[in-house]
């Protein structure tokens, strides 16, 4: 009976000393692998605003052209099943639409839509709060000549 005793309680307690989880420590999340450290850089876990407003600027060729796009801002999101966009009226960008990668480079964007910046290869670099992104509007009719150049966009977090 005693020797019985005596195991049932070393069992129990070897029990429960390895469901406490030993030192108390969380389990460490999975590592992030690049399209999802890249996609994080922009619509961080769901969904980022950057905005001209707070310090951001817009050059067309060197020439300023933030006043004009005073009030600017591009939500970037990541609902998981799919990555969206919504911008406030301009002339370069839709109002609404996909984003993704181009191929396998995970520094560029591109952005569906009918507008200039539709259908190019937007480069971004983003350093804190800070995204820049980098585009060239090529000449390809009459509409666009006059919004035909090389832009960045120095937009901050909201």
């Amino acid at each position: 009976m005693q020797r019985s005793l005596l195991s049932f309680l070393l069992i129990a307690t070897a029990s429960m000393l390895l469901s406490c989880g030993g030192d108390g420590e969380p389990t460490p999340s999975p590592q992030k692998n690049e399209q999802q450290q890249a996609v994080e850089q922009l619509a961080g876990g769901s969904t980022i605003t950057w905005t001209v407003e707070n310090g951001g600027a817009v050059t067309k060729d060197g020439q300023s052209l933030t006043g004009d796009f005073s009030g600017f801002e591009l939500k970037l999101i990541d609902s998981g099943n799919g990555r969206t966009y919504a911008t406030t009226a301009n002339p370069l960008f839709d109002q609404n639409g996909n984003w993704n990668f181009v191929g396998e480079s995970l520094d560029k964007i591109l952005l569906t839509g009918k507008q200039p910046a539709a259908g190019k290869e937007i480069s971004f670099s983003r350093n804190g709060d800070k995204l820049t992104l980098t585009f060239n509007v090529p000449v390809p009719n009459a509409r666009v000549e006059a919004l035909a150049g090389s832009y960045v966009f120095e937009l901050m977090k909201k």
